[in-house]
């Protein structure tokens, strides 16, 4: 299976990026999925600045962007956490 790049972003890549980036990881630790994770703003997205394979976002993504989004608001609700970790498991199949 190979590495995947995991870009997590939130409005400022400040707040709410730290705490998903920090359970993205311990899922794929969990689950021996080898990724490599960082995290930003939506403005880095809108810039073109983005090098990921899929991105984690608790924000709006604009349409323009063509890597692929998972919405990862449910690691900051608790509702709905099963059905974004199978998301994250499915991008690496």
């Amino acid at each position: 299976m190979a590495s995947k790049r995991i870009l997590v972003v939130c409005g400022t890549g400040v707040a709410t990026s730290t705490v998903v980036v920090s359970k993205v990881r311990s899922f794929c630790e969990a689950n021996g999925l080898q990724a490599t994770i960082s995290q930003g703003a939506v403005a880095d997205l809108v810039s073109g600045r983005a090098n990921a394979d899929f991105i984690v976002a608790t924000t709006q993504v604009p349409s323009s962007v063509t890597i692929p989004v998972i919405q990862g608001l449910p690691f900051l609700t608790g509702m709905g956490v099963d059905a974004v970790q199978q998301q994250i498991r499915a991008q690496f199949d």
